[in-house]
C-alpha cells in the first residue's frame, strides 16, 4: 500500500494554485490587477492585455475558479480584483526570483569573456 501523507490534499490545492498561475496571460492579468487601485473593469483588462474577449474570459474563469480573483457586477460592467493581498506579494517575490535568476545567468554569460581564447584546429 503506498504511503499517503496526511497533508496531501493541501499539496494538491497548492499545486492547483500554481497551475492557475501557469500561463503568461493570467500572470499579465494579475499584474494589471496589482497595478490598479481597486476593482478593474473587464474593458481595462482587455485594453491592457490585448487578449481576445473570449480568451480573457477563459483566463479570468480559471483565476476565479482557483480563488485568485473575485468579480462583481455593476450595471453592465464586470469588475475584477485580487482575492487576497498576498497574491500581490507572490507576484513581487516571483519577479525578484526572476530578476535574480536572470542576473546570475547574465553573470555566467559575461564570464565567458574572461575565458582564454579557443582556436580551431
Amino acid at each position: 500500500m503506498p504511503y499517503t501523507h496526511p497533508d496531501q490534499p493541501l499539496y494538491e490545492i497548492k499545486a492547483n494554485l500554481f497551475k492557475a498561475l501557469a500561463h503568461p496571460a493570467r500572470i499579465r492579468v494579475l499584474e494589471v490587477l496589482t497595478a490598479g487601485i481597486g476593482p478593474t473593469p473587464v474593458s481595462e483588462l482587455l485594453a491592457a492585455t490585448e487578449l481576445e474577449p473570449s480568451s480573457l474570459s477563459q483566463h479570468l474563469g480559471v483565476l476565479k475558479r482557483h480563488k485568485v480573483v473575485t468579480s462583481a457586477r455593476s450595471g453592465n460592467a464586470v469588475y475584477y480584483q485580487l482575492a487576497h493581498p498576498s497574491i500581490r506579494e507572490l507576484l513581487v517575490i516571483a519577479r525578484m526570483f526572476l530578476a535574480d535568476t536572470l542576473a546570475a545567468q547574465r553573470d555566467q554569460f559575461d564570464a565567458i569573456a574572461s575565458l582564454p581564447p579557443v582556436t580551431r584546429a
